[in-house]
């Protein structure tokens, strides 16, 4: 009788887990979707204050640099204290995405011009090339007005470590390339205290850096990458309203 009345018991547990297990499971999928909603509604992604890019735990600043302008002047980091301003790396013969960038920030000039805090501090990474002079009918090429946008150039080591160090941007000689050198194209956002800042992605974290290389009226390149100047814009004018 014991052997029938375990078959029997061990029958009633095989029909409960047909019955009732995928019931269950079904269940606890439900409850963590709902549970990660709530946690979504409860801490959405806010972009109404910009993050500051970190190292090592500590808001990242701006390094030192000193080099001379299209009008061979001396700029330095400090010129820029008190203003917002973009950093990017560039170079006047460049063949690709270069002007593409240029473009996108004579926009930015043009759209902020009644702001006399915001600059811009484009380096070059073809100093041997790039002299002031040439750096000074590029920027008459392109209708630079803003006083505070610099064309700058100098020591080489020193502006390839400005990128790949001090601001991790990528830049670097290539004869193999179009114009024998290659960088990405982000532009850097910087605070008027001197701090990098960026808003956040639909994940919460930083975007870091915005992409330099598509202009508004594209919407996007043909990568299904979005274009970012208008969010760009969006963020200088919260940063220019910081500390009034």
């Amino acid at each position: 009788m014991k052997k029938y009345s375990y078959v029997g018991i061990s029958f009633i547990i095989l029909i409960f887990g047909i019955i009732f297990i995928p019931k269950i499971v079904n269940r606890v999928k439900e409850t963590s979707i709902v549970s990660n909603d709530r946690m979504s509604a409860e801490n959405p992604v806010t972009n109404e204050k910009l993050s500051y890019i970190k190292l090592n735990e500590e808001p990242k600043k701006v390094p030192e640099f000193a080099f001379l302008n299209q009008d061979s002047l001396l700029i330095t980091n400090h010129d820029f204290k008190g203003k917002v301003y973009i950093a990017e790396f560039f170079f006047t013969s460049c063949p690709t995405i270069c002007p593409k960038m240029t473009s996108n920030l004579v926009y930015l000039q043009d759209k902020l011009k009644e702001e006399e805090g915001f600059g811009v501090a484009s380096f070059t990474i073809n100093p041997k090339f790039d002299t002031p002079g040439r750096l000074k009918k590029y920027a008459e090429r392109y209708k630079v007005t803003n006083p505070d946008w610099h064309f700058l150039t100098g020591d080489r080591e020193r502006i390839y470590d400005l990128a790949n160090t001090g601001f991790n941007i990528y830049a670097a000689e290539n004869p193999e390339v179009p114009g024998g050198f290659e960088h990405n194209g982000y532009f850097a956002l910087i605070d008027k205290k001197g701090f990098i800042r960026s808003r956040y992605d639909a994940s919460g974290n930083p975007i870091i850096y915005y992409r330099g290389t598509i202009g508004v009226d594209e919407k996007m390149d043909e990568n299904g990458e979005e274009e970012q100047i208008t969010i760009l814009l969006e963020d200088i004018k919260k940063l220019l309203k910081e500390d009034e």
